[in-house]
């Protein structure tokens, strides 16, 4: 499966369910772990539960499954491998804290539009 059509599948996912602030960048050229992250918040726990897991299910239709997801008991930060894409879905005080846009700055934005 291509990845840029399971990128926009995650993305419309994240939309769905009213995503924060979802970024895309492109981190093919600065480093191995994938191609692409995506991070979204979410206002609640319920939320952030229901982004990750409409992730997941859109993702499954694709016939693509997570390689591992970390954090969903807590909440605070999910952690979905999906092998070329990682999503990230935080709560928004641990996305603030964490500022994984400023750490992968050498990654490339990119708009939905550009998927």
């Amino acid at each position: 499966m291509d990845n840029k059509t399971a990128l926009k599948a995650a993305y419309d996912a994240i939309t769905d369910k009213k995503g924060e602030n979802t970024q895309i960048i492109d981190i093919s050229g600065v480093s191995v772990i994938a191609d692409y992250f995506i991070v979204t918040n979410g206002n609640n726990v319920n939320q952030v539960k229901a982004i990750a897991d409409n992730v997941e299910e859109e993702l499954l239709k694709l016939g693509l499954s997570p390689r591992q997801i970390e954090g969903y008991g807590t909440a605070s930060w999910i952690l979905m491998d999906f092998g070329g894409i990682i999503v990230h879905v935080f709560s928004k005080e641990d996305r603030l804290f964490y500022d994984l846009e400023r750490i992968w700055s050498d990654g490339k934005r990119i708009t939905a539009e550009e998927i």
